[in-house]
């Protein structure tokens, strides 16, 4: 059947968050669904998937007025977020984690209702009435989490540049990962450097201290040791 095999296996990136649930997310054909109760899905068994992340809708089902869409395996499955999301440096991508799994976090069922009989109706038109949810495009998760964070964030992850008050997320986006990672502690507050770069030339040092980073400093190691200014911080 043209339907189900038009959505079987397909790939979506995610728009709006979804929960894990015992039973099928309820999704109106008009593009509408129940908000709240999404919300207290997500909160007594956590997200499935967050915006920006990659899915696949892993199995189908066709009943008389409804369409049940099994995303990453449904309940069965777990993971990271993390697995989505690359990094692009010098025409290569690393995943942010290091696990394998191309899949979001973990699974959930979503069922698309229709008043009446379904009727003839193709895969083209359910990616269209779950446009609001689940984006069938081609754009990669990358792009599509890039699109979620403030817009001085984005603009420094385009630019190839650290600021104060990202996390480690959006630094690894920015940078890749850093050739070396150091930790002390000074007057009883933990901070973590990640280093970027190797003497002769540029080294970075990137800050944090808890989730985000309050420092940045840039010495040319050989060149007179000279230290750029640090990029503003987000406010």
């Amino acid at each position: 059947m043209e339907l189900m095999r038009g959505l079987t296996a397909e790939y979506a990136t995610v728009k709006a968050p979804l929960p894990r649930s015992k039973k099928p997310l309820d999704f109106d054909a008009k593009g509408t669904w129940d908000k709240q109760k999404w919300d207290e899905a997500a909160k007594e068994l956590g997200p499935a998937a967050r915006i920006g992340d990659l899915v696949q809708v892993t199995h189908v089902d066709i009943e008389k007025d409804s369409i049940i869409l099994e995303i990453n395996g449904g309940m069965k499955r777990k993971g990271s977020w993390k697995d989505h999301i690359s990094i692009g440096m010098g025409g290569a991508t690393t995943p942010i984690s290091n696990g394998g799994n191309s899949n979001a976090p973990s699974g959930t069922t979503i069922a698309l209702r229709f008043n009446a009989s379904i009727g003839e109706i193709t895969a083209t038109d359910v990616k269209k009435m779950l446009a609001p949810v689940l984006d069938f495009d081609k754009r990669s998760a990358t792009e599509q989490y890039a699109d979620t964070l403030p817009p001085e964030i984005k603009q420094a992850i385009e630019q190839k540049k650290p600021v104060e008050g990202m996390d480690r997320d959006q630094v690894l986006l920015a940078l890749g990962k850093p050739a070396r990672k150091t930790r002390e502690t000074k007057d009883g507050v933990d901070f973590e450097d990640w280093i970027y770069g190797q003497p002769p030339g540029r080294v970075t040092f990137v800050t944090f201290s808890g989730a985000k980073v309050v420092r940045i400093k840039e010495t040319y190691a050989g060149l007179g040791g000279t230290i750029a200014e640090t990029p503003k911080p987000i406010q």
